[in-house]
């Protein structure tokens, strides 16, 4: 197994460029969730390999300890060949002792070189670690940028599209057309009242109405002393006592004169309703 190609290709990952990702992809947020979730994957594996490599320290350690007890044990059997006269087999139990210490020797070797590496992997993978926090932190405020940009671009194209397309101008328009409708129902209106119903009594509502302002403002000017006093009230004259009746050729008279007058009222107003 090749920690140094691994790692290689862990570093190439945290080092890709989150931003040209996003750019290249249809979704950047499924595009980071899956960066982050890669790289993931990827501590996960790195966190096994590290412990592989504490367990092949320890081994070499144990492995160690073991050859130097043994050599150890050898030097014991020396001792006690010595002390029973042998010394051929005392050499050979030398002999022994002095292999197994040379095998120590060497599992002490590769047990500091295996710690040495075990150590930088452990930095490696707290670095590694540090990235991948780094990250998802990272992930997170560039997806809340990327939604506060899409919120921003939908208002704009909204904006965009009412200020393109004919919404507002549609709404004056119709806002016209009601004023518009308004303003025939209101002349409708006024017709109908000037010329429905006694035409002659409204004239003379008219002009009751006129002489009212006429008075109001003479009574105004007389206030200001722009206009002479108002005359003094004069007596009630005794109007003579009427004629005598009209005989019945006159009042005949009358009443057919009051008929044609009230036909020829009645034809203007058909005239004008017309």
């Amino acid at each position: 197994m090749s920690k140094p190609g691994f790692f290689s290709r862990l570093a190439t990952l945290i080092k890709s460029n989150l931003n040209d990702l996003i750019s290249r992809s249809e979704d950047p947020e499924k595009m980071l969730n899956q960066i982050v979730d890669d790289m993931t994957g990827q501590l996960g594996e790195a966190k096994k390999m590290v412990a592989l490599s504490i367990a092949d320290e320890k081994r070499l350690e144990k492995q160690t300890q073991q050859e130097l007890e043994t050599a150890a044990g050898w030097e014991k059997r020396a001792m006690l060949a010595v002390k029973a006269g042998n010394d051929e087999l005392a050499k050979e139990a030398l002999s022994r002792k002095k292999e197994h210490e040379t095998l120590a020797e060497q599992f002490k070797d590769q047990w500091q070189k295996q710690k040495a590496s075990v150590d930088q992997l452990k930095l490696a993978l707290r670095a590694l670690n540090s990235k991948i926090e780094e990250a998802k932190r990272k992930k997170n405020l560039l997806i809340a940028r990327k939604k506060r940009a899409e919120a921003q671009k939908a208002i704009q194209e909204t904006m965009g599209g009412l200020r393109n397309a004919s919404a507002f101008e549609t709404f004056d328009r119709m806002a016209g057309k009601i004023e518009q409708m308004e303003a025939e129902a209101s002349a409708q209106a006024e017709l109908n009242e000037e010329y429905s119903g006694d035409v002659l009594a409204h004239k003379f509502q008219q002009l009751e109405q006129t002489k009212g302002a006429e008075e109001d403002l003479m009574a105004l000017k007389r206030k200001m002393g722009l206009a002479p006093p108002e005359p003094e009230p004069q007596k009630a004259r005794v109007e003579p006592a009427p004629a005598e009746a009209l005989d019945a050729a006159e009042q005949e008279e009358l009443a057919r004169a009051l008929a044609e007058l009230e036909a020829e009222e009645q034809q203007t107003e058909l005239r004008m309703k017309k």
